[in-house]
């Protein structure tokens, strides 16, 4: 663990202040839950994910609806790709998704672009596909997104049934 070199000072309530800087690096936005571990005399801070607890089941998932379909299928939480199957599986997962993506999952709404459209998936590259892309809801708040893309134009409304129906049971499936 590196040190950043900021020192804060806790006030009489226990308060520490996350200086800007590390909170943009890490995406960390107003509200947003963190866990907090203890080592010997160390404190350290990471980012919940309620989908932490869905990785098995995203992998699970993921590879299922790929041999269903032979396209990649990807999942992300709020942050980052999480679950991937398919040929795209390594260029994504585990790398932050980009802005777009983040407003996709803010407004709650499926994109579905049947032939081959730009998007940006990642902050860094721009990539030629066909894709459906629906937020996972629980209780009202968007925790990620599933979404199967293709570098052909071969993304029909089979997918985009899968792809709902595997956002809606990851929804629920936190729920409980």
């Amino acid at each position: 663990m590196k040190s950043t070199g900021v020192v804060r000072r806790v006030d009489d309530l226990g308060r520490i202040v996350i200086p800007k800087e590390i909170r943009r690096t890490l995406r960390i936005r107003d509200g947003e839950s963190l866990e907090i571990f203890v080592d010997s005399e160390m404190i350290a801070l990471k980012k919940f994910s309620k989908m932490s607890d869905l990785e098995d089941v995203s992998k699970q998932l993921v590879d299922i609806i790929h041999h269903t379909v032979g396209k990649t299928v990807l999942i992300t939480d709020r942050d980052k790709f999480i679950a991937g199957a398919g040929n795209f599986k390594k260029k994504y997962l585990e790398k932050n998704i980009s802005k777009y993506l983040e407003n996709v999952m803010k407004d709650r709404k499926s994109i579905v672009e049947f032939g081959v459209h730009d998007i940006d998936l990642t902050d860094n590259e721009r990539d030629h596909l066909a894709y459906v892309i629906y937020p996972i809801i629980m209780n009202g708040d968007a925790i990620g997104l599933v979404m199967v893309i293709s570098d052909k134009s071969d993304v029909g409304q089979l997918e985009e049934k899968l792809v709902n129906v595997i956002a809606q049971f990851l929804g629920k499936h936190v729920e409980e």
